[in-house]
């Protein structure tokens, strides 16, 4: 018998890794999201998100959602808000927005940390994206989350 004990507790550990390995992915749908500190609109807003903003579902209590973004930073979302939209958030400063997929396409613009954007497509490494303003283009995923 115990013998069985540290094979169940290594069963249970792999488990519990996996299933957050696979944790849920979506994406705000609303223009504007409030972020809480609890499962209720009774709980302080602590932050807001835009359109697309994605996130990883950590827990969900309800209606409502626990989730970390891609700084690991954690809030509480109502969940009418959210969709499985295929979203990317970008993850560093001044990354380039360019007019196809590759960098001898023309910039179209430039993008710092923490702008969504919904994916049109992809080709390789890089993802024909559009942010919520209609400002679109092509950007590689080595720059976003």
């Amino acid at each position: 018998m115990n013998k069985l004990i540290p094979i169940v507790l290594a069963i249970i550990v792999a488990l519990a890794g996996a299933d957050y390995a696979q944790a849920e992915r979506l994406s705000v749908k609303a223009d504007i999201a409030n972020i809480r500190s609890g499962p209720n609109t009774s709980d302080s807003v602590i932050w807001q998100v835009e359109k697309y903003h994605p996130l990883k579902v950590v827990q969900k209590q309800g209606r409502w959602y626990l989730f970390e973004d891609f700084e690991g930073d954690r809030g509480w979302i109502h969940n009418s808000l959210l969709s499985d939209i295929n979203a990317v958030i970008v993850k560093n400063n001044n990354c380039n927005v360019r007019s196809g997929p590759g960098t001898d396409n023309d910039i179209q613009f430039t993008v710092n940390k923490g702008v969504p954007f919904k994916v049109l497509k992809k080709k390789g490494d890089w993802l024909h994206v559009v942010h919520a303003d209609g400002d679109q283009g092509w950007i590689h995923r080595s720059l976003v989350w």
